[in-house]
């Protein structure tokens, strides 16, 4: 399979002056994502790339730190991918993709809430009409009556009663669909990488942050699969078509088995259906867009909507052609597209994930 690396633009006064090793760790990263999680390949590319240009005198001992702390480890003749591993990959991609939005000021814009769901907060504060009763809390109210009137000629009123500060939180349910067709790696642009290092960063941000949502990743290609979060490091492109329908059919199934507030879809690709499944038989035109897998994958589209799953799209190809049909993908479900670069697509997914929280103080 044709791997991609990229390089920045070289400093000579930094050749041999030594790499931190959280930029080594970084450089790791990525190449083991191109690698589809191939511990030794990448390993391999980082020797190689490093007695060309010399960029670090420490290599070596930064390999056997990743043995020491558990990250590799050996399996028989090769290196593999430890759970620990698995997780501090997801780490440093969010800890990157954070940080950048830090960096560019990009905000956490609460909107109002929809959701039903409520946490309890230790704060009190005094009663009010059309509070509910389940919240008020028994101490502080015998307390104040007890202070108002003294023991002996005890009486609650209204004015006792205190109730619990709440948080009103909708809880959320996320499907994150990833391309994995060929065209996300044609013209020697590399596209899945950083689909998968937004997926890392993604996926470790809700389990970290949001313990009662829940993610969901699934990757399609002529088919759609659900996939486990460990598993995502190794994912690669294969030479496949894109079933949109059969991602989004996927997604809706996931969810509506979902008992959450909100539910959504998050789906990272290039833009252009072209194969659907008709029985057993793959129906495919990779040329255009084909007017009866664009209707079928539309169809799905409105039937997200219909079960109330909103659709978001972050579109990593430039061809007006193929916005064209994300455009219309948007409308039919009522959910949004980003036509993003590359650079920019943790920062945008993250936004809108954020965004979509509709957590508010009540």
């Amino acid at each position: 399979m044709q791997r991609f690396v990229h390089y920045t633009k070289w400093f000579e006064q930094l050749a041999g002056s030594g790499v931190d090793l959280e930029a080594l760790f970084k450089l790791f990263r990525n190449i083991l994502l191109q690698t589809g999680g191939d511990v030794n390949e990448a390993l391999s590319w980082m020797t190689s790339l490093n007695n060309r240009y010399h960029f670090s005198d420490g290599l070596g001992e930064f390999i056997e730190k990743l043995k020491k702390d558990g990250i590799i480890k050996e399996d028989g003749q090769v290196f593999i991918l430890t759970s620990k591993g698995n997780q501090t990959i997801r780490k440093s991609s969010f800890n990157e993709i954070f940080s950048n939005l830090q960096k560019k000021g990009f905000g956490n814009h609460n909107t109002p809430s929809s959701g039903r769901g409520v946490e309890r907060l230790p704060e009190t504060r005094p009663f009010s009409f059309g509070d509910a009763t389940d919240q008020i809390e028994p101490t502080q109210s015998v307390s104040n009556a007890i202070k108002r009137n003294g023991l002996d000629d005890f009486n609650l009123k209204e004015d006792d009663l205190e109730v619990f500060e709440t948080e009103h939180q909708s809880t959320c349910a996320t499907v994150l669909l990833i391309d994995i067709s060929h065209s996300m790696v044609l013209y020697g642009e590399d596209r899945i990488t950083p689909a998968k290092n937004v997926a890392l960063a993604l996926t470790e941000f809700i389990m970290q942050n949001y313990s009662k949502d829940s993610i969901h990743v699934v990757a399609f290609g002529d088919d759609a699969e659900e996939i486990k979060i460990s598993d995502l490091p190794f994912l690669s492109v294969g030479p496949y078509h894109t079933n949109t329908k059969a991602a989004l059919g996927m997604a809706r199934q996931i969810l509506n088995q979902k008992k959450h507030e909100n539910k959504q879809i998050f789906m990272i690709t290039d833009g252009k259906p072209s194969c659907i499944w008709e029985g057993l038989k793959l129906y495919k035109n990779p040329y255009g867009l084909d007017r009866k897998i664009v209707n079928q994958t539309l169809r799905e589209a409105a039937l997200c909507r219909k079960h109330k799953i909103e659709i978001t799209t972050f579109m990593v190809a430039r061809d007006p052609y193929l916005q064209g049909f994300v455009r219309q993908l948007a409308e039919t479900n009522r959910g949004r597209a980003y036509f993003t670069g590359l650079k920019d697509l943790g920062e945008y997914v993250f936004v809108d994930f954020i965004r979509n929280r509709r957590k508010i103080i009540r």
